[in-house]
């Protein structure tokens, strides 16, 4: 059993780039063509087939990355011009002192609790030790690809000094490859299943607070 997610991991930006790690980085007088090549084959196939969904993320605040505390909401887009009522709804919750749109099932804390429940009744033994620390959750079938996506929520939360991190992480509907951007322009993450012909749906990752810059960095890029 893996206990360490498969971080800078080969992955479809490998095929195009030779270095796609220094890439995106500020100092690279290239890095908008760059950018440009790489969200247009991560996500122009999944957007023209309406395979695309948009993730936003919102809930940890001030220091609080409780796995209860993460809040998200779920938008399919089927055009970048799906995009513009989704910015409009946040802004006007905002504005408005609402409660911003969100779904009601828990991204960490419900399935975290499902593993940990179905590991008991194998006969594993689990405390509240490791419930409560995600970096323990590997020691249970499923808390791998938790732990991994705890990680990459907490990373567009709270920031990373890498500007690009490529991401391997089995989930119960296949493999996935986790692509992430933190760069002065956006921080955001893809997520996309290895095969480029797959069927499956790809998801972009965004911190609310990052979400206007997202719809202006993809309406720059994939327009």
């Amino acid at each position: 059993m893996y206990n360490e997610a498969k971080e800078h991991a080969p992955g479809r930006l490998h095929a195009i780039f030779a270095a796609p790690y220094e890439a995106f980085e500020n100092g690279v007088l290239e890095r908008k063509l760059h950018l440009d090549v790489a969200l247009r084959a991560l996500l122009s196939k999944p957007l023209d087939e309406g395979l695309l969904k948009l993730r936003v993320l919102y809930g940890w605040e001030n220091g609080d990355d409780t796995p209860e505390a993460l809040v998200h909401c779920d938008h399919p887009l089927r055009s970048l011009a799906d995009l513009t009522p989704v910015k409009a709804d946040y802004r006007a919750s905002i504005e408005r002192d609402m409660a911003l749109p969100r779904n009601n099932v828990s991204l960490l804390a419900q399935p975290r609790d499902t593993a940990i429940a179905r590991a008991r009744d194998s006969g594993q033994q689990i405390d509240d030790t490791i419930r409560l620390n995600p970096a323990r959750w590997p020691s249970f079938e499923g808390g791998l690809t938790l732990y991994t996506f705890f990680k990459v929520y907490h990373r567009l939360v709270y920031g990373e000094d890498d500007s690009y991190r490529s991401i391997h992480c089995d989930t119960p509907e296949g493999p996935l490859e986790i692509h992430e951007f933190h760069l002065d322009v956006c921080e955001f993450a893809i997520c996309v299943p290895p095969d480029p012909d797959s069927n499956r749906p790809t998801l972009i990752l965004v911190h609310e607070g990052q979400l206007d810059t997202l719809v202006t960095c993809l309406e720059s890029h994939l327009a």
